[in-house]
């Protein structure tokens, strides 16, 4: 078949509003949101050296999820200078260490003046640099959930034990899209809470 000018137009325009409509179909995830605080005084001992990653508390380490999360960090860790040492690395006084925990938490629109509701192993509760934590869980509740919002805390010690810099990255993305699936938003959510690390202490960056 030959088509017109005008008929190739109505066509390719037709093409590129079916791939919107389909793309439309995706459901989007929000920027990373993250925030990182850094010693101010020895803020020239990141980035550099070797570095152990470990679980938060409540976390549980042989787990497949919180290893998909940790191998993100440790890819980011390398990315900005350090050599990350196997899993098992010992404690040491030339080694730092970073420490990693998520939560994962179900918001739910149909119940507008209720707290969203973490659910996880290991039953640890605490905020930000409280190094206390929940796991990584799912959604057990029977009416239907929103979205998902992830998030990612991670420290960083001295060999000695002085806390260098932490930080705290979010995303949140529709239930059941793929950003809420663990293996893309690992990598997201790292490299957010990385982006030009160690970023200005108590900024706040957004993502893409």
């Amino acid at each position: 078949m030959v088509f017109s000018g005008r008929s190739h137009a109505l066509v390719l325009c037709a093409t590129l509003a079916v791939t919107m409509l389909a793309s439309g179909c995706v459901s989007p995830a929000g920027p990373v949101e993250a925030v990182r605080f850094v010693s101010p005084d020895r803020a020239n001992e990141l980035g550099r050296g070797p570095i152990r990653v470990v679980a938060g508390e409540g976390m549980e380490s042989n787990s497949l999820e919180y290893r998909s999360y940790a191998a993100a960090v440790e890819r980011e860790l390398e990315r900005v200078g350090y050599q990350v040492l196997p899993v098992g690395t010992r404690d040491a006084p030339d080694i730092q260490t970073a420490t990693v925990r998520v939560e994962r938490t179900v918001l739910s629109p149909a119940v507008p003046d209720r707290n969203p509701v973490s659910v996880g192993v290991g039953g640890g509760t605490g905020g930000f640099g409280s190094g206390v934590g929940v796991g990584i869980g799912i959604n057990l509740g029977s009416k239907p959930k929103d979205r998902i919002s992830t998030e990612m805390f991670a420290n960083i010690r001295a060999g000695d034990g002085t806390m260098l810099w932490e930080g705290r990255a979010n995303v949140e993305a529709k239930e059941g899209s793929p950003m809420a699936e663990t293996q893309l938003n690992a990598a997201k959510l790292a490299q957010g809470l990385f982006t030009r690390f160690p970023g200005e202490s108590g900024a706040t960056i957004s993502v893409p």
